[in-house]
């Protein structure tokens, strides 16, 4: 049996090379290739089923990356040892790639797709996450799938002052800015990164250098797609339509929907009118409508809607809420609210709100990381909880979906660049954000609360962060467009962009931004970052009024942490043998005491809600790590009774002899009763020989007798 590979090959520019084959593996499916960069290698694979499913009005995509263990040479955890759900790592890069995929299917276009990518061989110093975006592409453009791409996706960072196309796992610890940027070969859809406080122009430099990586990686499918044959799609008919009808619904409900969405009321009120309006159009029809009927009822209504509110914004410069487009929503925040919680914001801006939690932990409550290609462990954890109550909705609890993922790890991006350095911040930090009310950017309500929240702890941030999601309405021409500041849940639905943006008063921290519509310029990309600049600025000081800086001190009830370092040679003392002594401090002090070997010192953690244990597990732990020094004195205790003398535990696990010379200025025959066992006495340490026997003395410590008197001649 044999095959017919077509492979690719290109350069990213700097002799690194990326190759693209297809036709050798998953050859049932509608497209599938395999991306290689060095030792990396990835399976992409896409299928879409023949017809829509009656009654399904949009594009059921899902994509799905996952990590072989086996890519990375190790077998996975667990009582089943095999892959399971996707971790959160994973459903970001799931979520890159689906944000990047979505919005170039055509909108007509509604059968069941579904993208998987495989991690089946891995570089640990290749990243995986910006070669999944376009091995997704290449699946589509080998297959016949309708698809108005391709695209690409690509991690753009600046380097030692320089931006470099995917650089290396290792050099990327040294970017000031790194963001995964997404694209055809014409316009950038996708963008998502984080950085060091940096400009809005070093954004805009960072996002063109991107494009332009892009666009080759692009032509290099386009070339692929030929070679295979499959530059013809398959023809397709998902969609009812009926013009006549679509005329009734706009005549009959335009202006209606248009003084509805120019009222200024307030979420569930202007639903409310809406669903009225649409119902009476229903009624005035006069006939039992079947089910096609409703359905493009209720498309063309969304339509009219999409209109009315659009033209409203470009026409009068007026939104839904009565905000012209650059005025941000009301701002209220209170810290402390919650009084039980090491610390906690309530955060709320318009009809969007967060309560937001943070608490303290020790080194044992670090989140362990383990994945195929990243394990390890991390000190910062945010959670983002998205509850239906919070917009009005009955929605079964069952835990964090994609969204809720994602919202987090925004917010955590953003967070993490402000914190102390690992050496003024011996916590692990949870941050949980639950959100209360939501209409619009949850995600930056997030940040914020977390900002504040992280004050009233008493963590010292290097600066507080604010957020805001910026939106984007154009006319169908391209002529005339608004961008949005601070956007309504609405105004993303129906609007052409959704920009978070994230900052402090220096610069930009992190963002990410999703394009619904072709042809964004960097002119008006510009004007979307300087002025989500000024939105997050008034944020910022309206978060100031709450509280302007980290509280001086930790909340009383609070834990306290003291980290110690004590010598390597020490790490097994401090132990035990089978963790005996760490074991019995922890029981006796009440403290939480941790220890690892970094190099080669012993960073000892000790955690407890009071003083008292800590100064007790401090001093224990001293007393065993500590060297003995010539010339101290020391509160000894009889261990044993020789002979020849006595030897005395100085320090927990150091005996040292005390001679029966050294007992006193007088002498003694024998050891008998002299000691006991369990006595405390008093001693000097003299020396210490090359095989670190302690040579300890009670009689330097005694006045020497006077002489006895001479006789008279």
């Amino acid at each position: 049996m044999s095959y017919n590979a077509i492979k690719k090959v290109f350069d990213l520019g700097d002799g690194r090379t990326i190759e693209i084959e297809t036709g050798k593996l998953a050859k049932q499916a509608d497209g599938s290739v395999v991306v290689k960069q060095g030792d990396t290698m990835l399976l992409a694979t896409v299928v879409s089923s023949p017809e829509a499913k009656e009654g399904v009005d949009f594009l059921p995509l899902s994509v799905d990356y996952q990590e072989k263990y086996a890519s990375t040479g190790r077998i996975p955890g667990g009582f089943l040892r095999r892959e399971a759900r996707l971790s959160d790592y994973e459903v970001l890069i799931s979520r890159l790639v689906d944000r990047a995929l979505r919005p170039l299917f055509p909108e007509d276009y509604h059968a069941d797709t579904q993208v998987m990518i495989s991690l089946i061989s891995a570089d640990k110093d290749i990243m995986p996450d910006c070669l999944a975006g376009l091995a997704a592409s290449a699946a589509l453009a080998v297959s016949d799938i309708p698809f108005n791409g391709p695209i690409s996706e690509v991690r753009v960072a600046k380097i030692d002052g320089q931006l470099v196309i995917n650089p290396t796992r290792s050099d990327l610890e040294r970017a000031t800015l790194e963001f995964i940027v997404a694209g055809s070969e014409f316009d950038i859809n996708m963008v998502e990164g984080e950085a060091k406080e940096i400009q809005e122009e070093e954004l805009v430099e960072a996002i063109k250098f991107a494009h332009e990586a892009i666009k080759v990686q692009v032509q290099v499918q386009r070339e692929l797609a030929a070679e295979v044959g499959k530059t013809e799609k398959r023809i397709y008919s998902h969609e009812h339509s009926n013009e006549e009808l679509k005329k009734q619904v706009y005549a009959a409900t335009y202006d209606k929907v248009y003084e509805v969405a120019k009222s200024g009321s307030s979420k569930h009120e202007r639903h409310q009118k809406l669903r009225e309006i649409r119902d009476i159009f229903i009624a005035t029809l006069g006939i039992e409508i079947d089910a096609v009927t409703e359905s493009l009822i209720k498309k063309y209504f969304h339509d009219v809607e999409y209109d009315a509110v659009r033209n409203l914004i470009l026409d009068e410069d007026l939104r839904l809420d009565g905000r012209n487009s650059k005025q941000i929503r009301p701002i209220w925040s209170e810290v402390g609210y919650l009084p039980a919680a090491h610390g906690s914001a309530v955060f709320t801006r318009g009809e969007t709100q967060s309560l937001t939690t943070v608490t303290l932990g020790a080194k044992d409550d670090e989140q362990m990381i383990d994945g195929a290609f990243i394990n390890g462990y991390q000190k910062f954890i945010l959670h983002y909880n998205f509850p239906g109550f919070s917009t009005g909705e009955v929605r079964p609890n069952r835990g964090a979906g994609r969204r809720e993922i994602g919202h987090g790890n925004l917010a955590m991006r953003s967070l993490k660049q402000v914190l102390p350095v690992e050496d003024e911040n011996p916590y692990t930090i949870r941050v949980v954000s639950d959100i209360l009310e939501s209409n619009g950017s949850s995600s930056m309500a997030t940040v914020c609360a977390g900002t504040l929240a992280l004050m009233d702890a008493g963590i010292k941030l290097q600066a507080p962060v604010s957020g805001i999601a910026m939106g984007l309405i154009t006319n169908p021409e391209g002529t005339k467009y608004a961008v949005l500041s601070d956007i309504l849940g609405d105004e993303d639905h129906l609007g052409d962009m959704d920009f978070k943006v994230t900052g402090t008063e220096k610069g930009i921290v992190a963002c990410q931004m999703d394009l619904k519509i072709n042809g964004l310029s960097y002119e008006v990309l510009a004007k979307a970052l300087h002025q989500a600049k000024d939105g997050r600025l008034h944020i910022l000081n309206e978060m100031k009024k709450t509280i302007a800086e980290p509280r001086e001190d930790y909340k009383p009830h609070a834990p306290r942490i003291v980290t110690i370092k004590i010598d390597k040679e020490f790490i097994g003392a401090v132990i035990g043998p089978g963790g005996k002594i760490i074991q019995e401090m922890q029981r006796e002090t009440g403290a939480t005491i941790s220890i690892e070997e970094v190099n080669n010192q012993g960073i000892v953690q000790i955690f407890a809600d009071n003083k008292a244990s800590i100064d007790q597990a401090v001093t224990r732990i001293r007393n065993i790590a500590a060297k003995p020094e010539i010339g101290e004195i020391y509160e000894g205790k009889v261990k044993s009774i020789m002979p020849f003398g006595a030897f005395v535990e100085i320090m927990p696990g150091k005996d040292g002899l005390l001679h029966i010379s050294e007992i006193d200025h007088k002498r003694f025959e024998s050891m008998d009763g002299i000691f006991q066992v369990g006595d405390e006495v008093r001693v000097k340490l003299l020396d210490v020989d090359k095989q670190g026997k302690l040579k300890l003395s009670r009689k330097a410590l005694l006045p020497k007798p006077e002489k006895p008197a001479q006789e008279s001649k």
